[in-house]
């Protein structure tokens, strides 16, 4: 299932498969540190996509520590890890519409494949699947 995933987001990207599987890794990286619930429905249906983020994070040098684990869930690490992604992907050789590209593919992936609805931009890959919003609100 995983070759198929990268096969599609290829196709749909117009990236070369190995970019495109870099890519996918990087962005699942990411999402899976944020704590992000799509990271983990995705884990669990697609054979080989947890052991994929894990590479790609230590070839990017993406924080692996549970304390950076935990700085990167407040408010100042998700955009952290948000700017890092996209720098992350840019050093994969992506362009702004490469990216652009990217989300919604992975989210034509996994309305197709499993039926998870909801994903298709930045925000969405880290944010789907029963988001919750805070009332709590901070003033300076």
């Amino acid at each position: 299932m995983l070759n198929a995933f990268i096969g599609q987001v290829s196709n749909a990207t117009g990236l070369r498969e190995e970019t495109a599987e870099a890519a996918i890794g990087i962005v699942l990286n990411a999402a899976e540190r944020q704590g992000a619930p799509i990271a983990d429905e995705i884990f669990e249906r697609v054979p080989g996509a947890r052991t994929l983020a894990a590479r790609m994070g230590s070839e990017v040098g993406a924080p692996n520590g549970v304390l950076a684990r935990l700085i990167e869930r407040t408010p100042g690490g998700r955009q952290a890890v948000v700017e890092r992604l996209i720098a992350d992907l840019h050093a994969q050789g992506l362009g702004t519409h490469e990216i652009g590209g990217l989300f919604p593919a992975i989210g034509e992936f996994s309305e197709s494949a499993f039926g998870v609805r909801g994903v298709g931009h930045l925000g969405d890959i880290f944010g789907a699947l029963n988001a919750t919003g805070s009332s709590v609100r901070s003033v300076a």
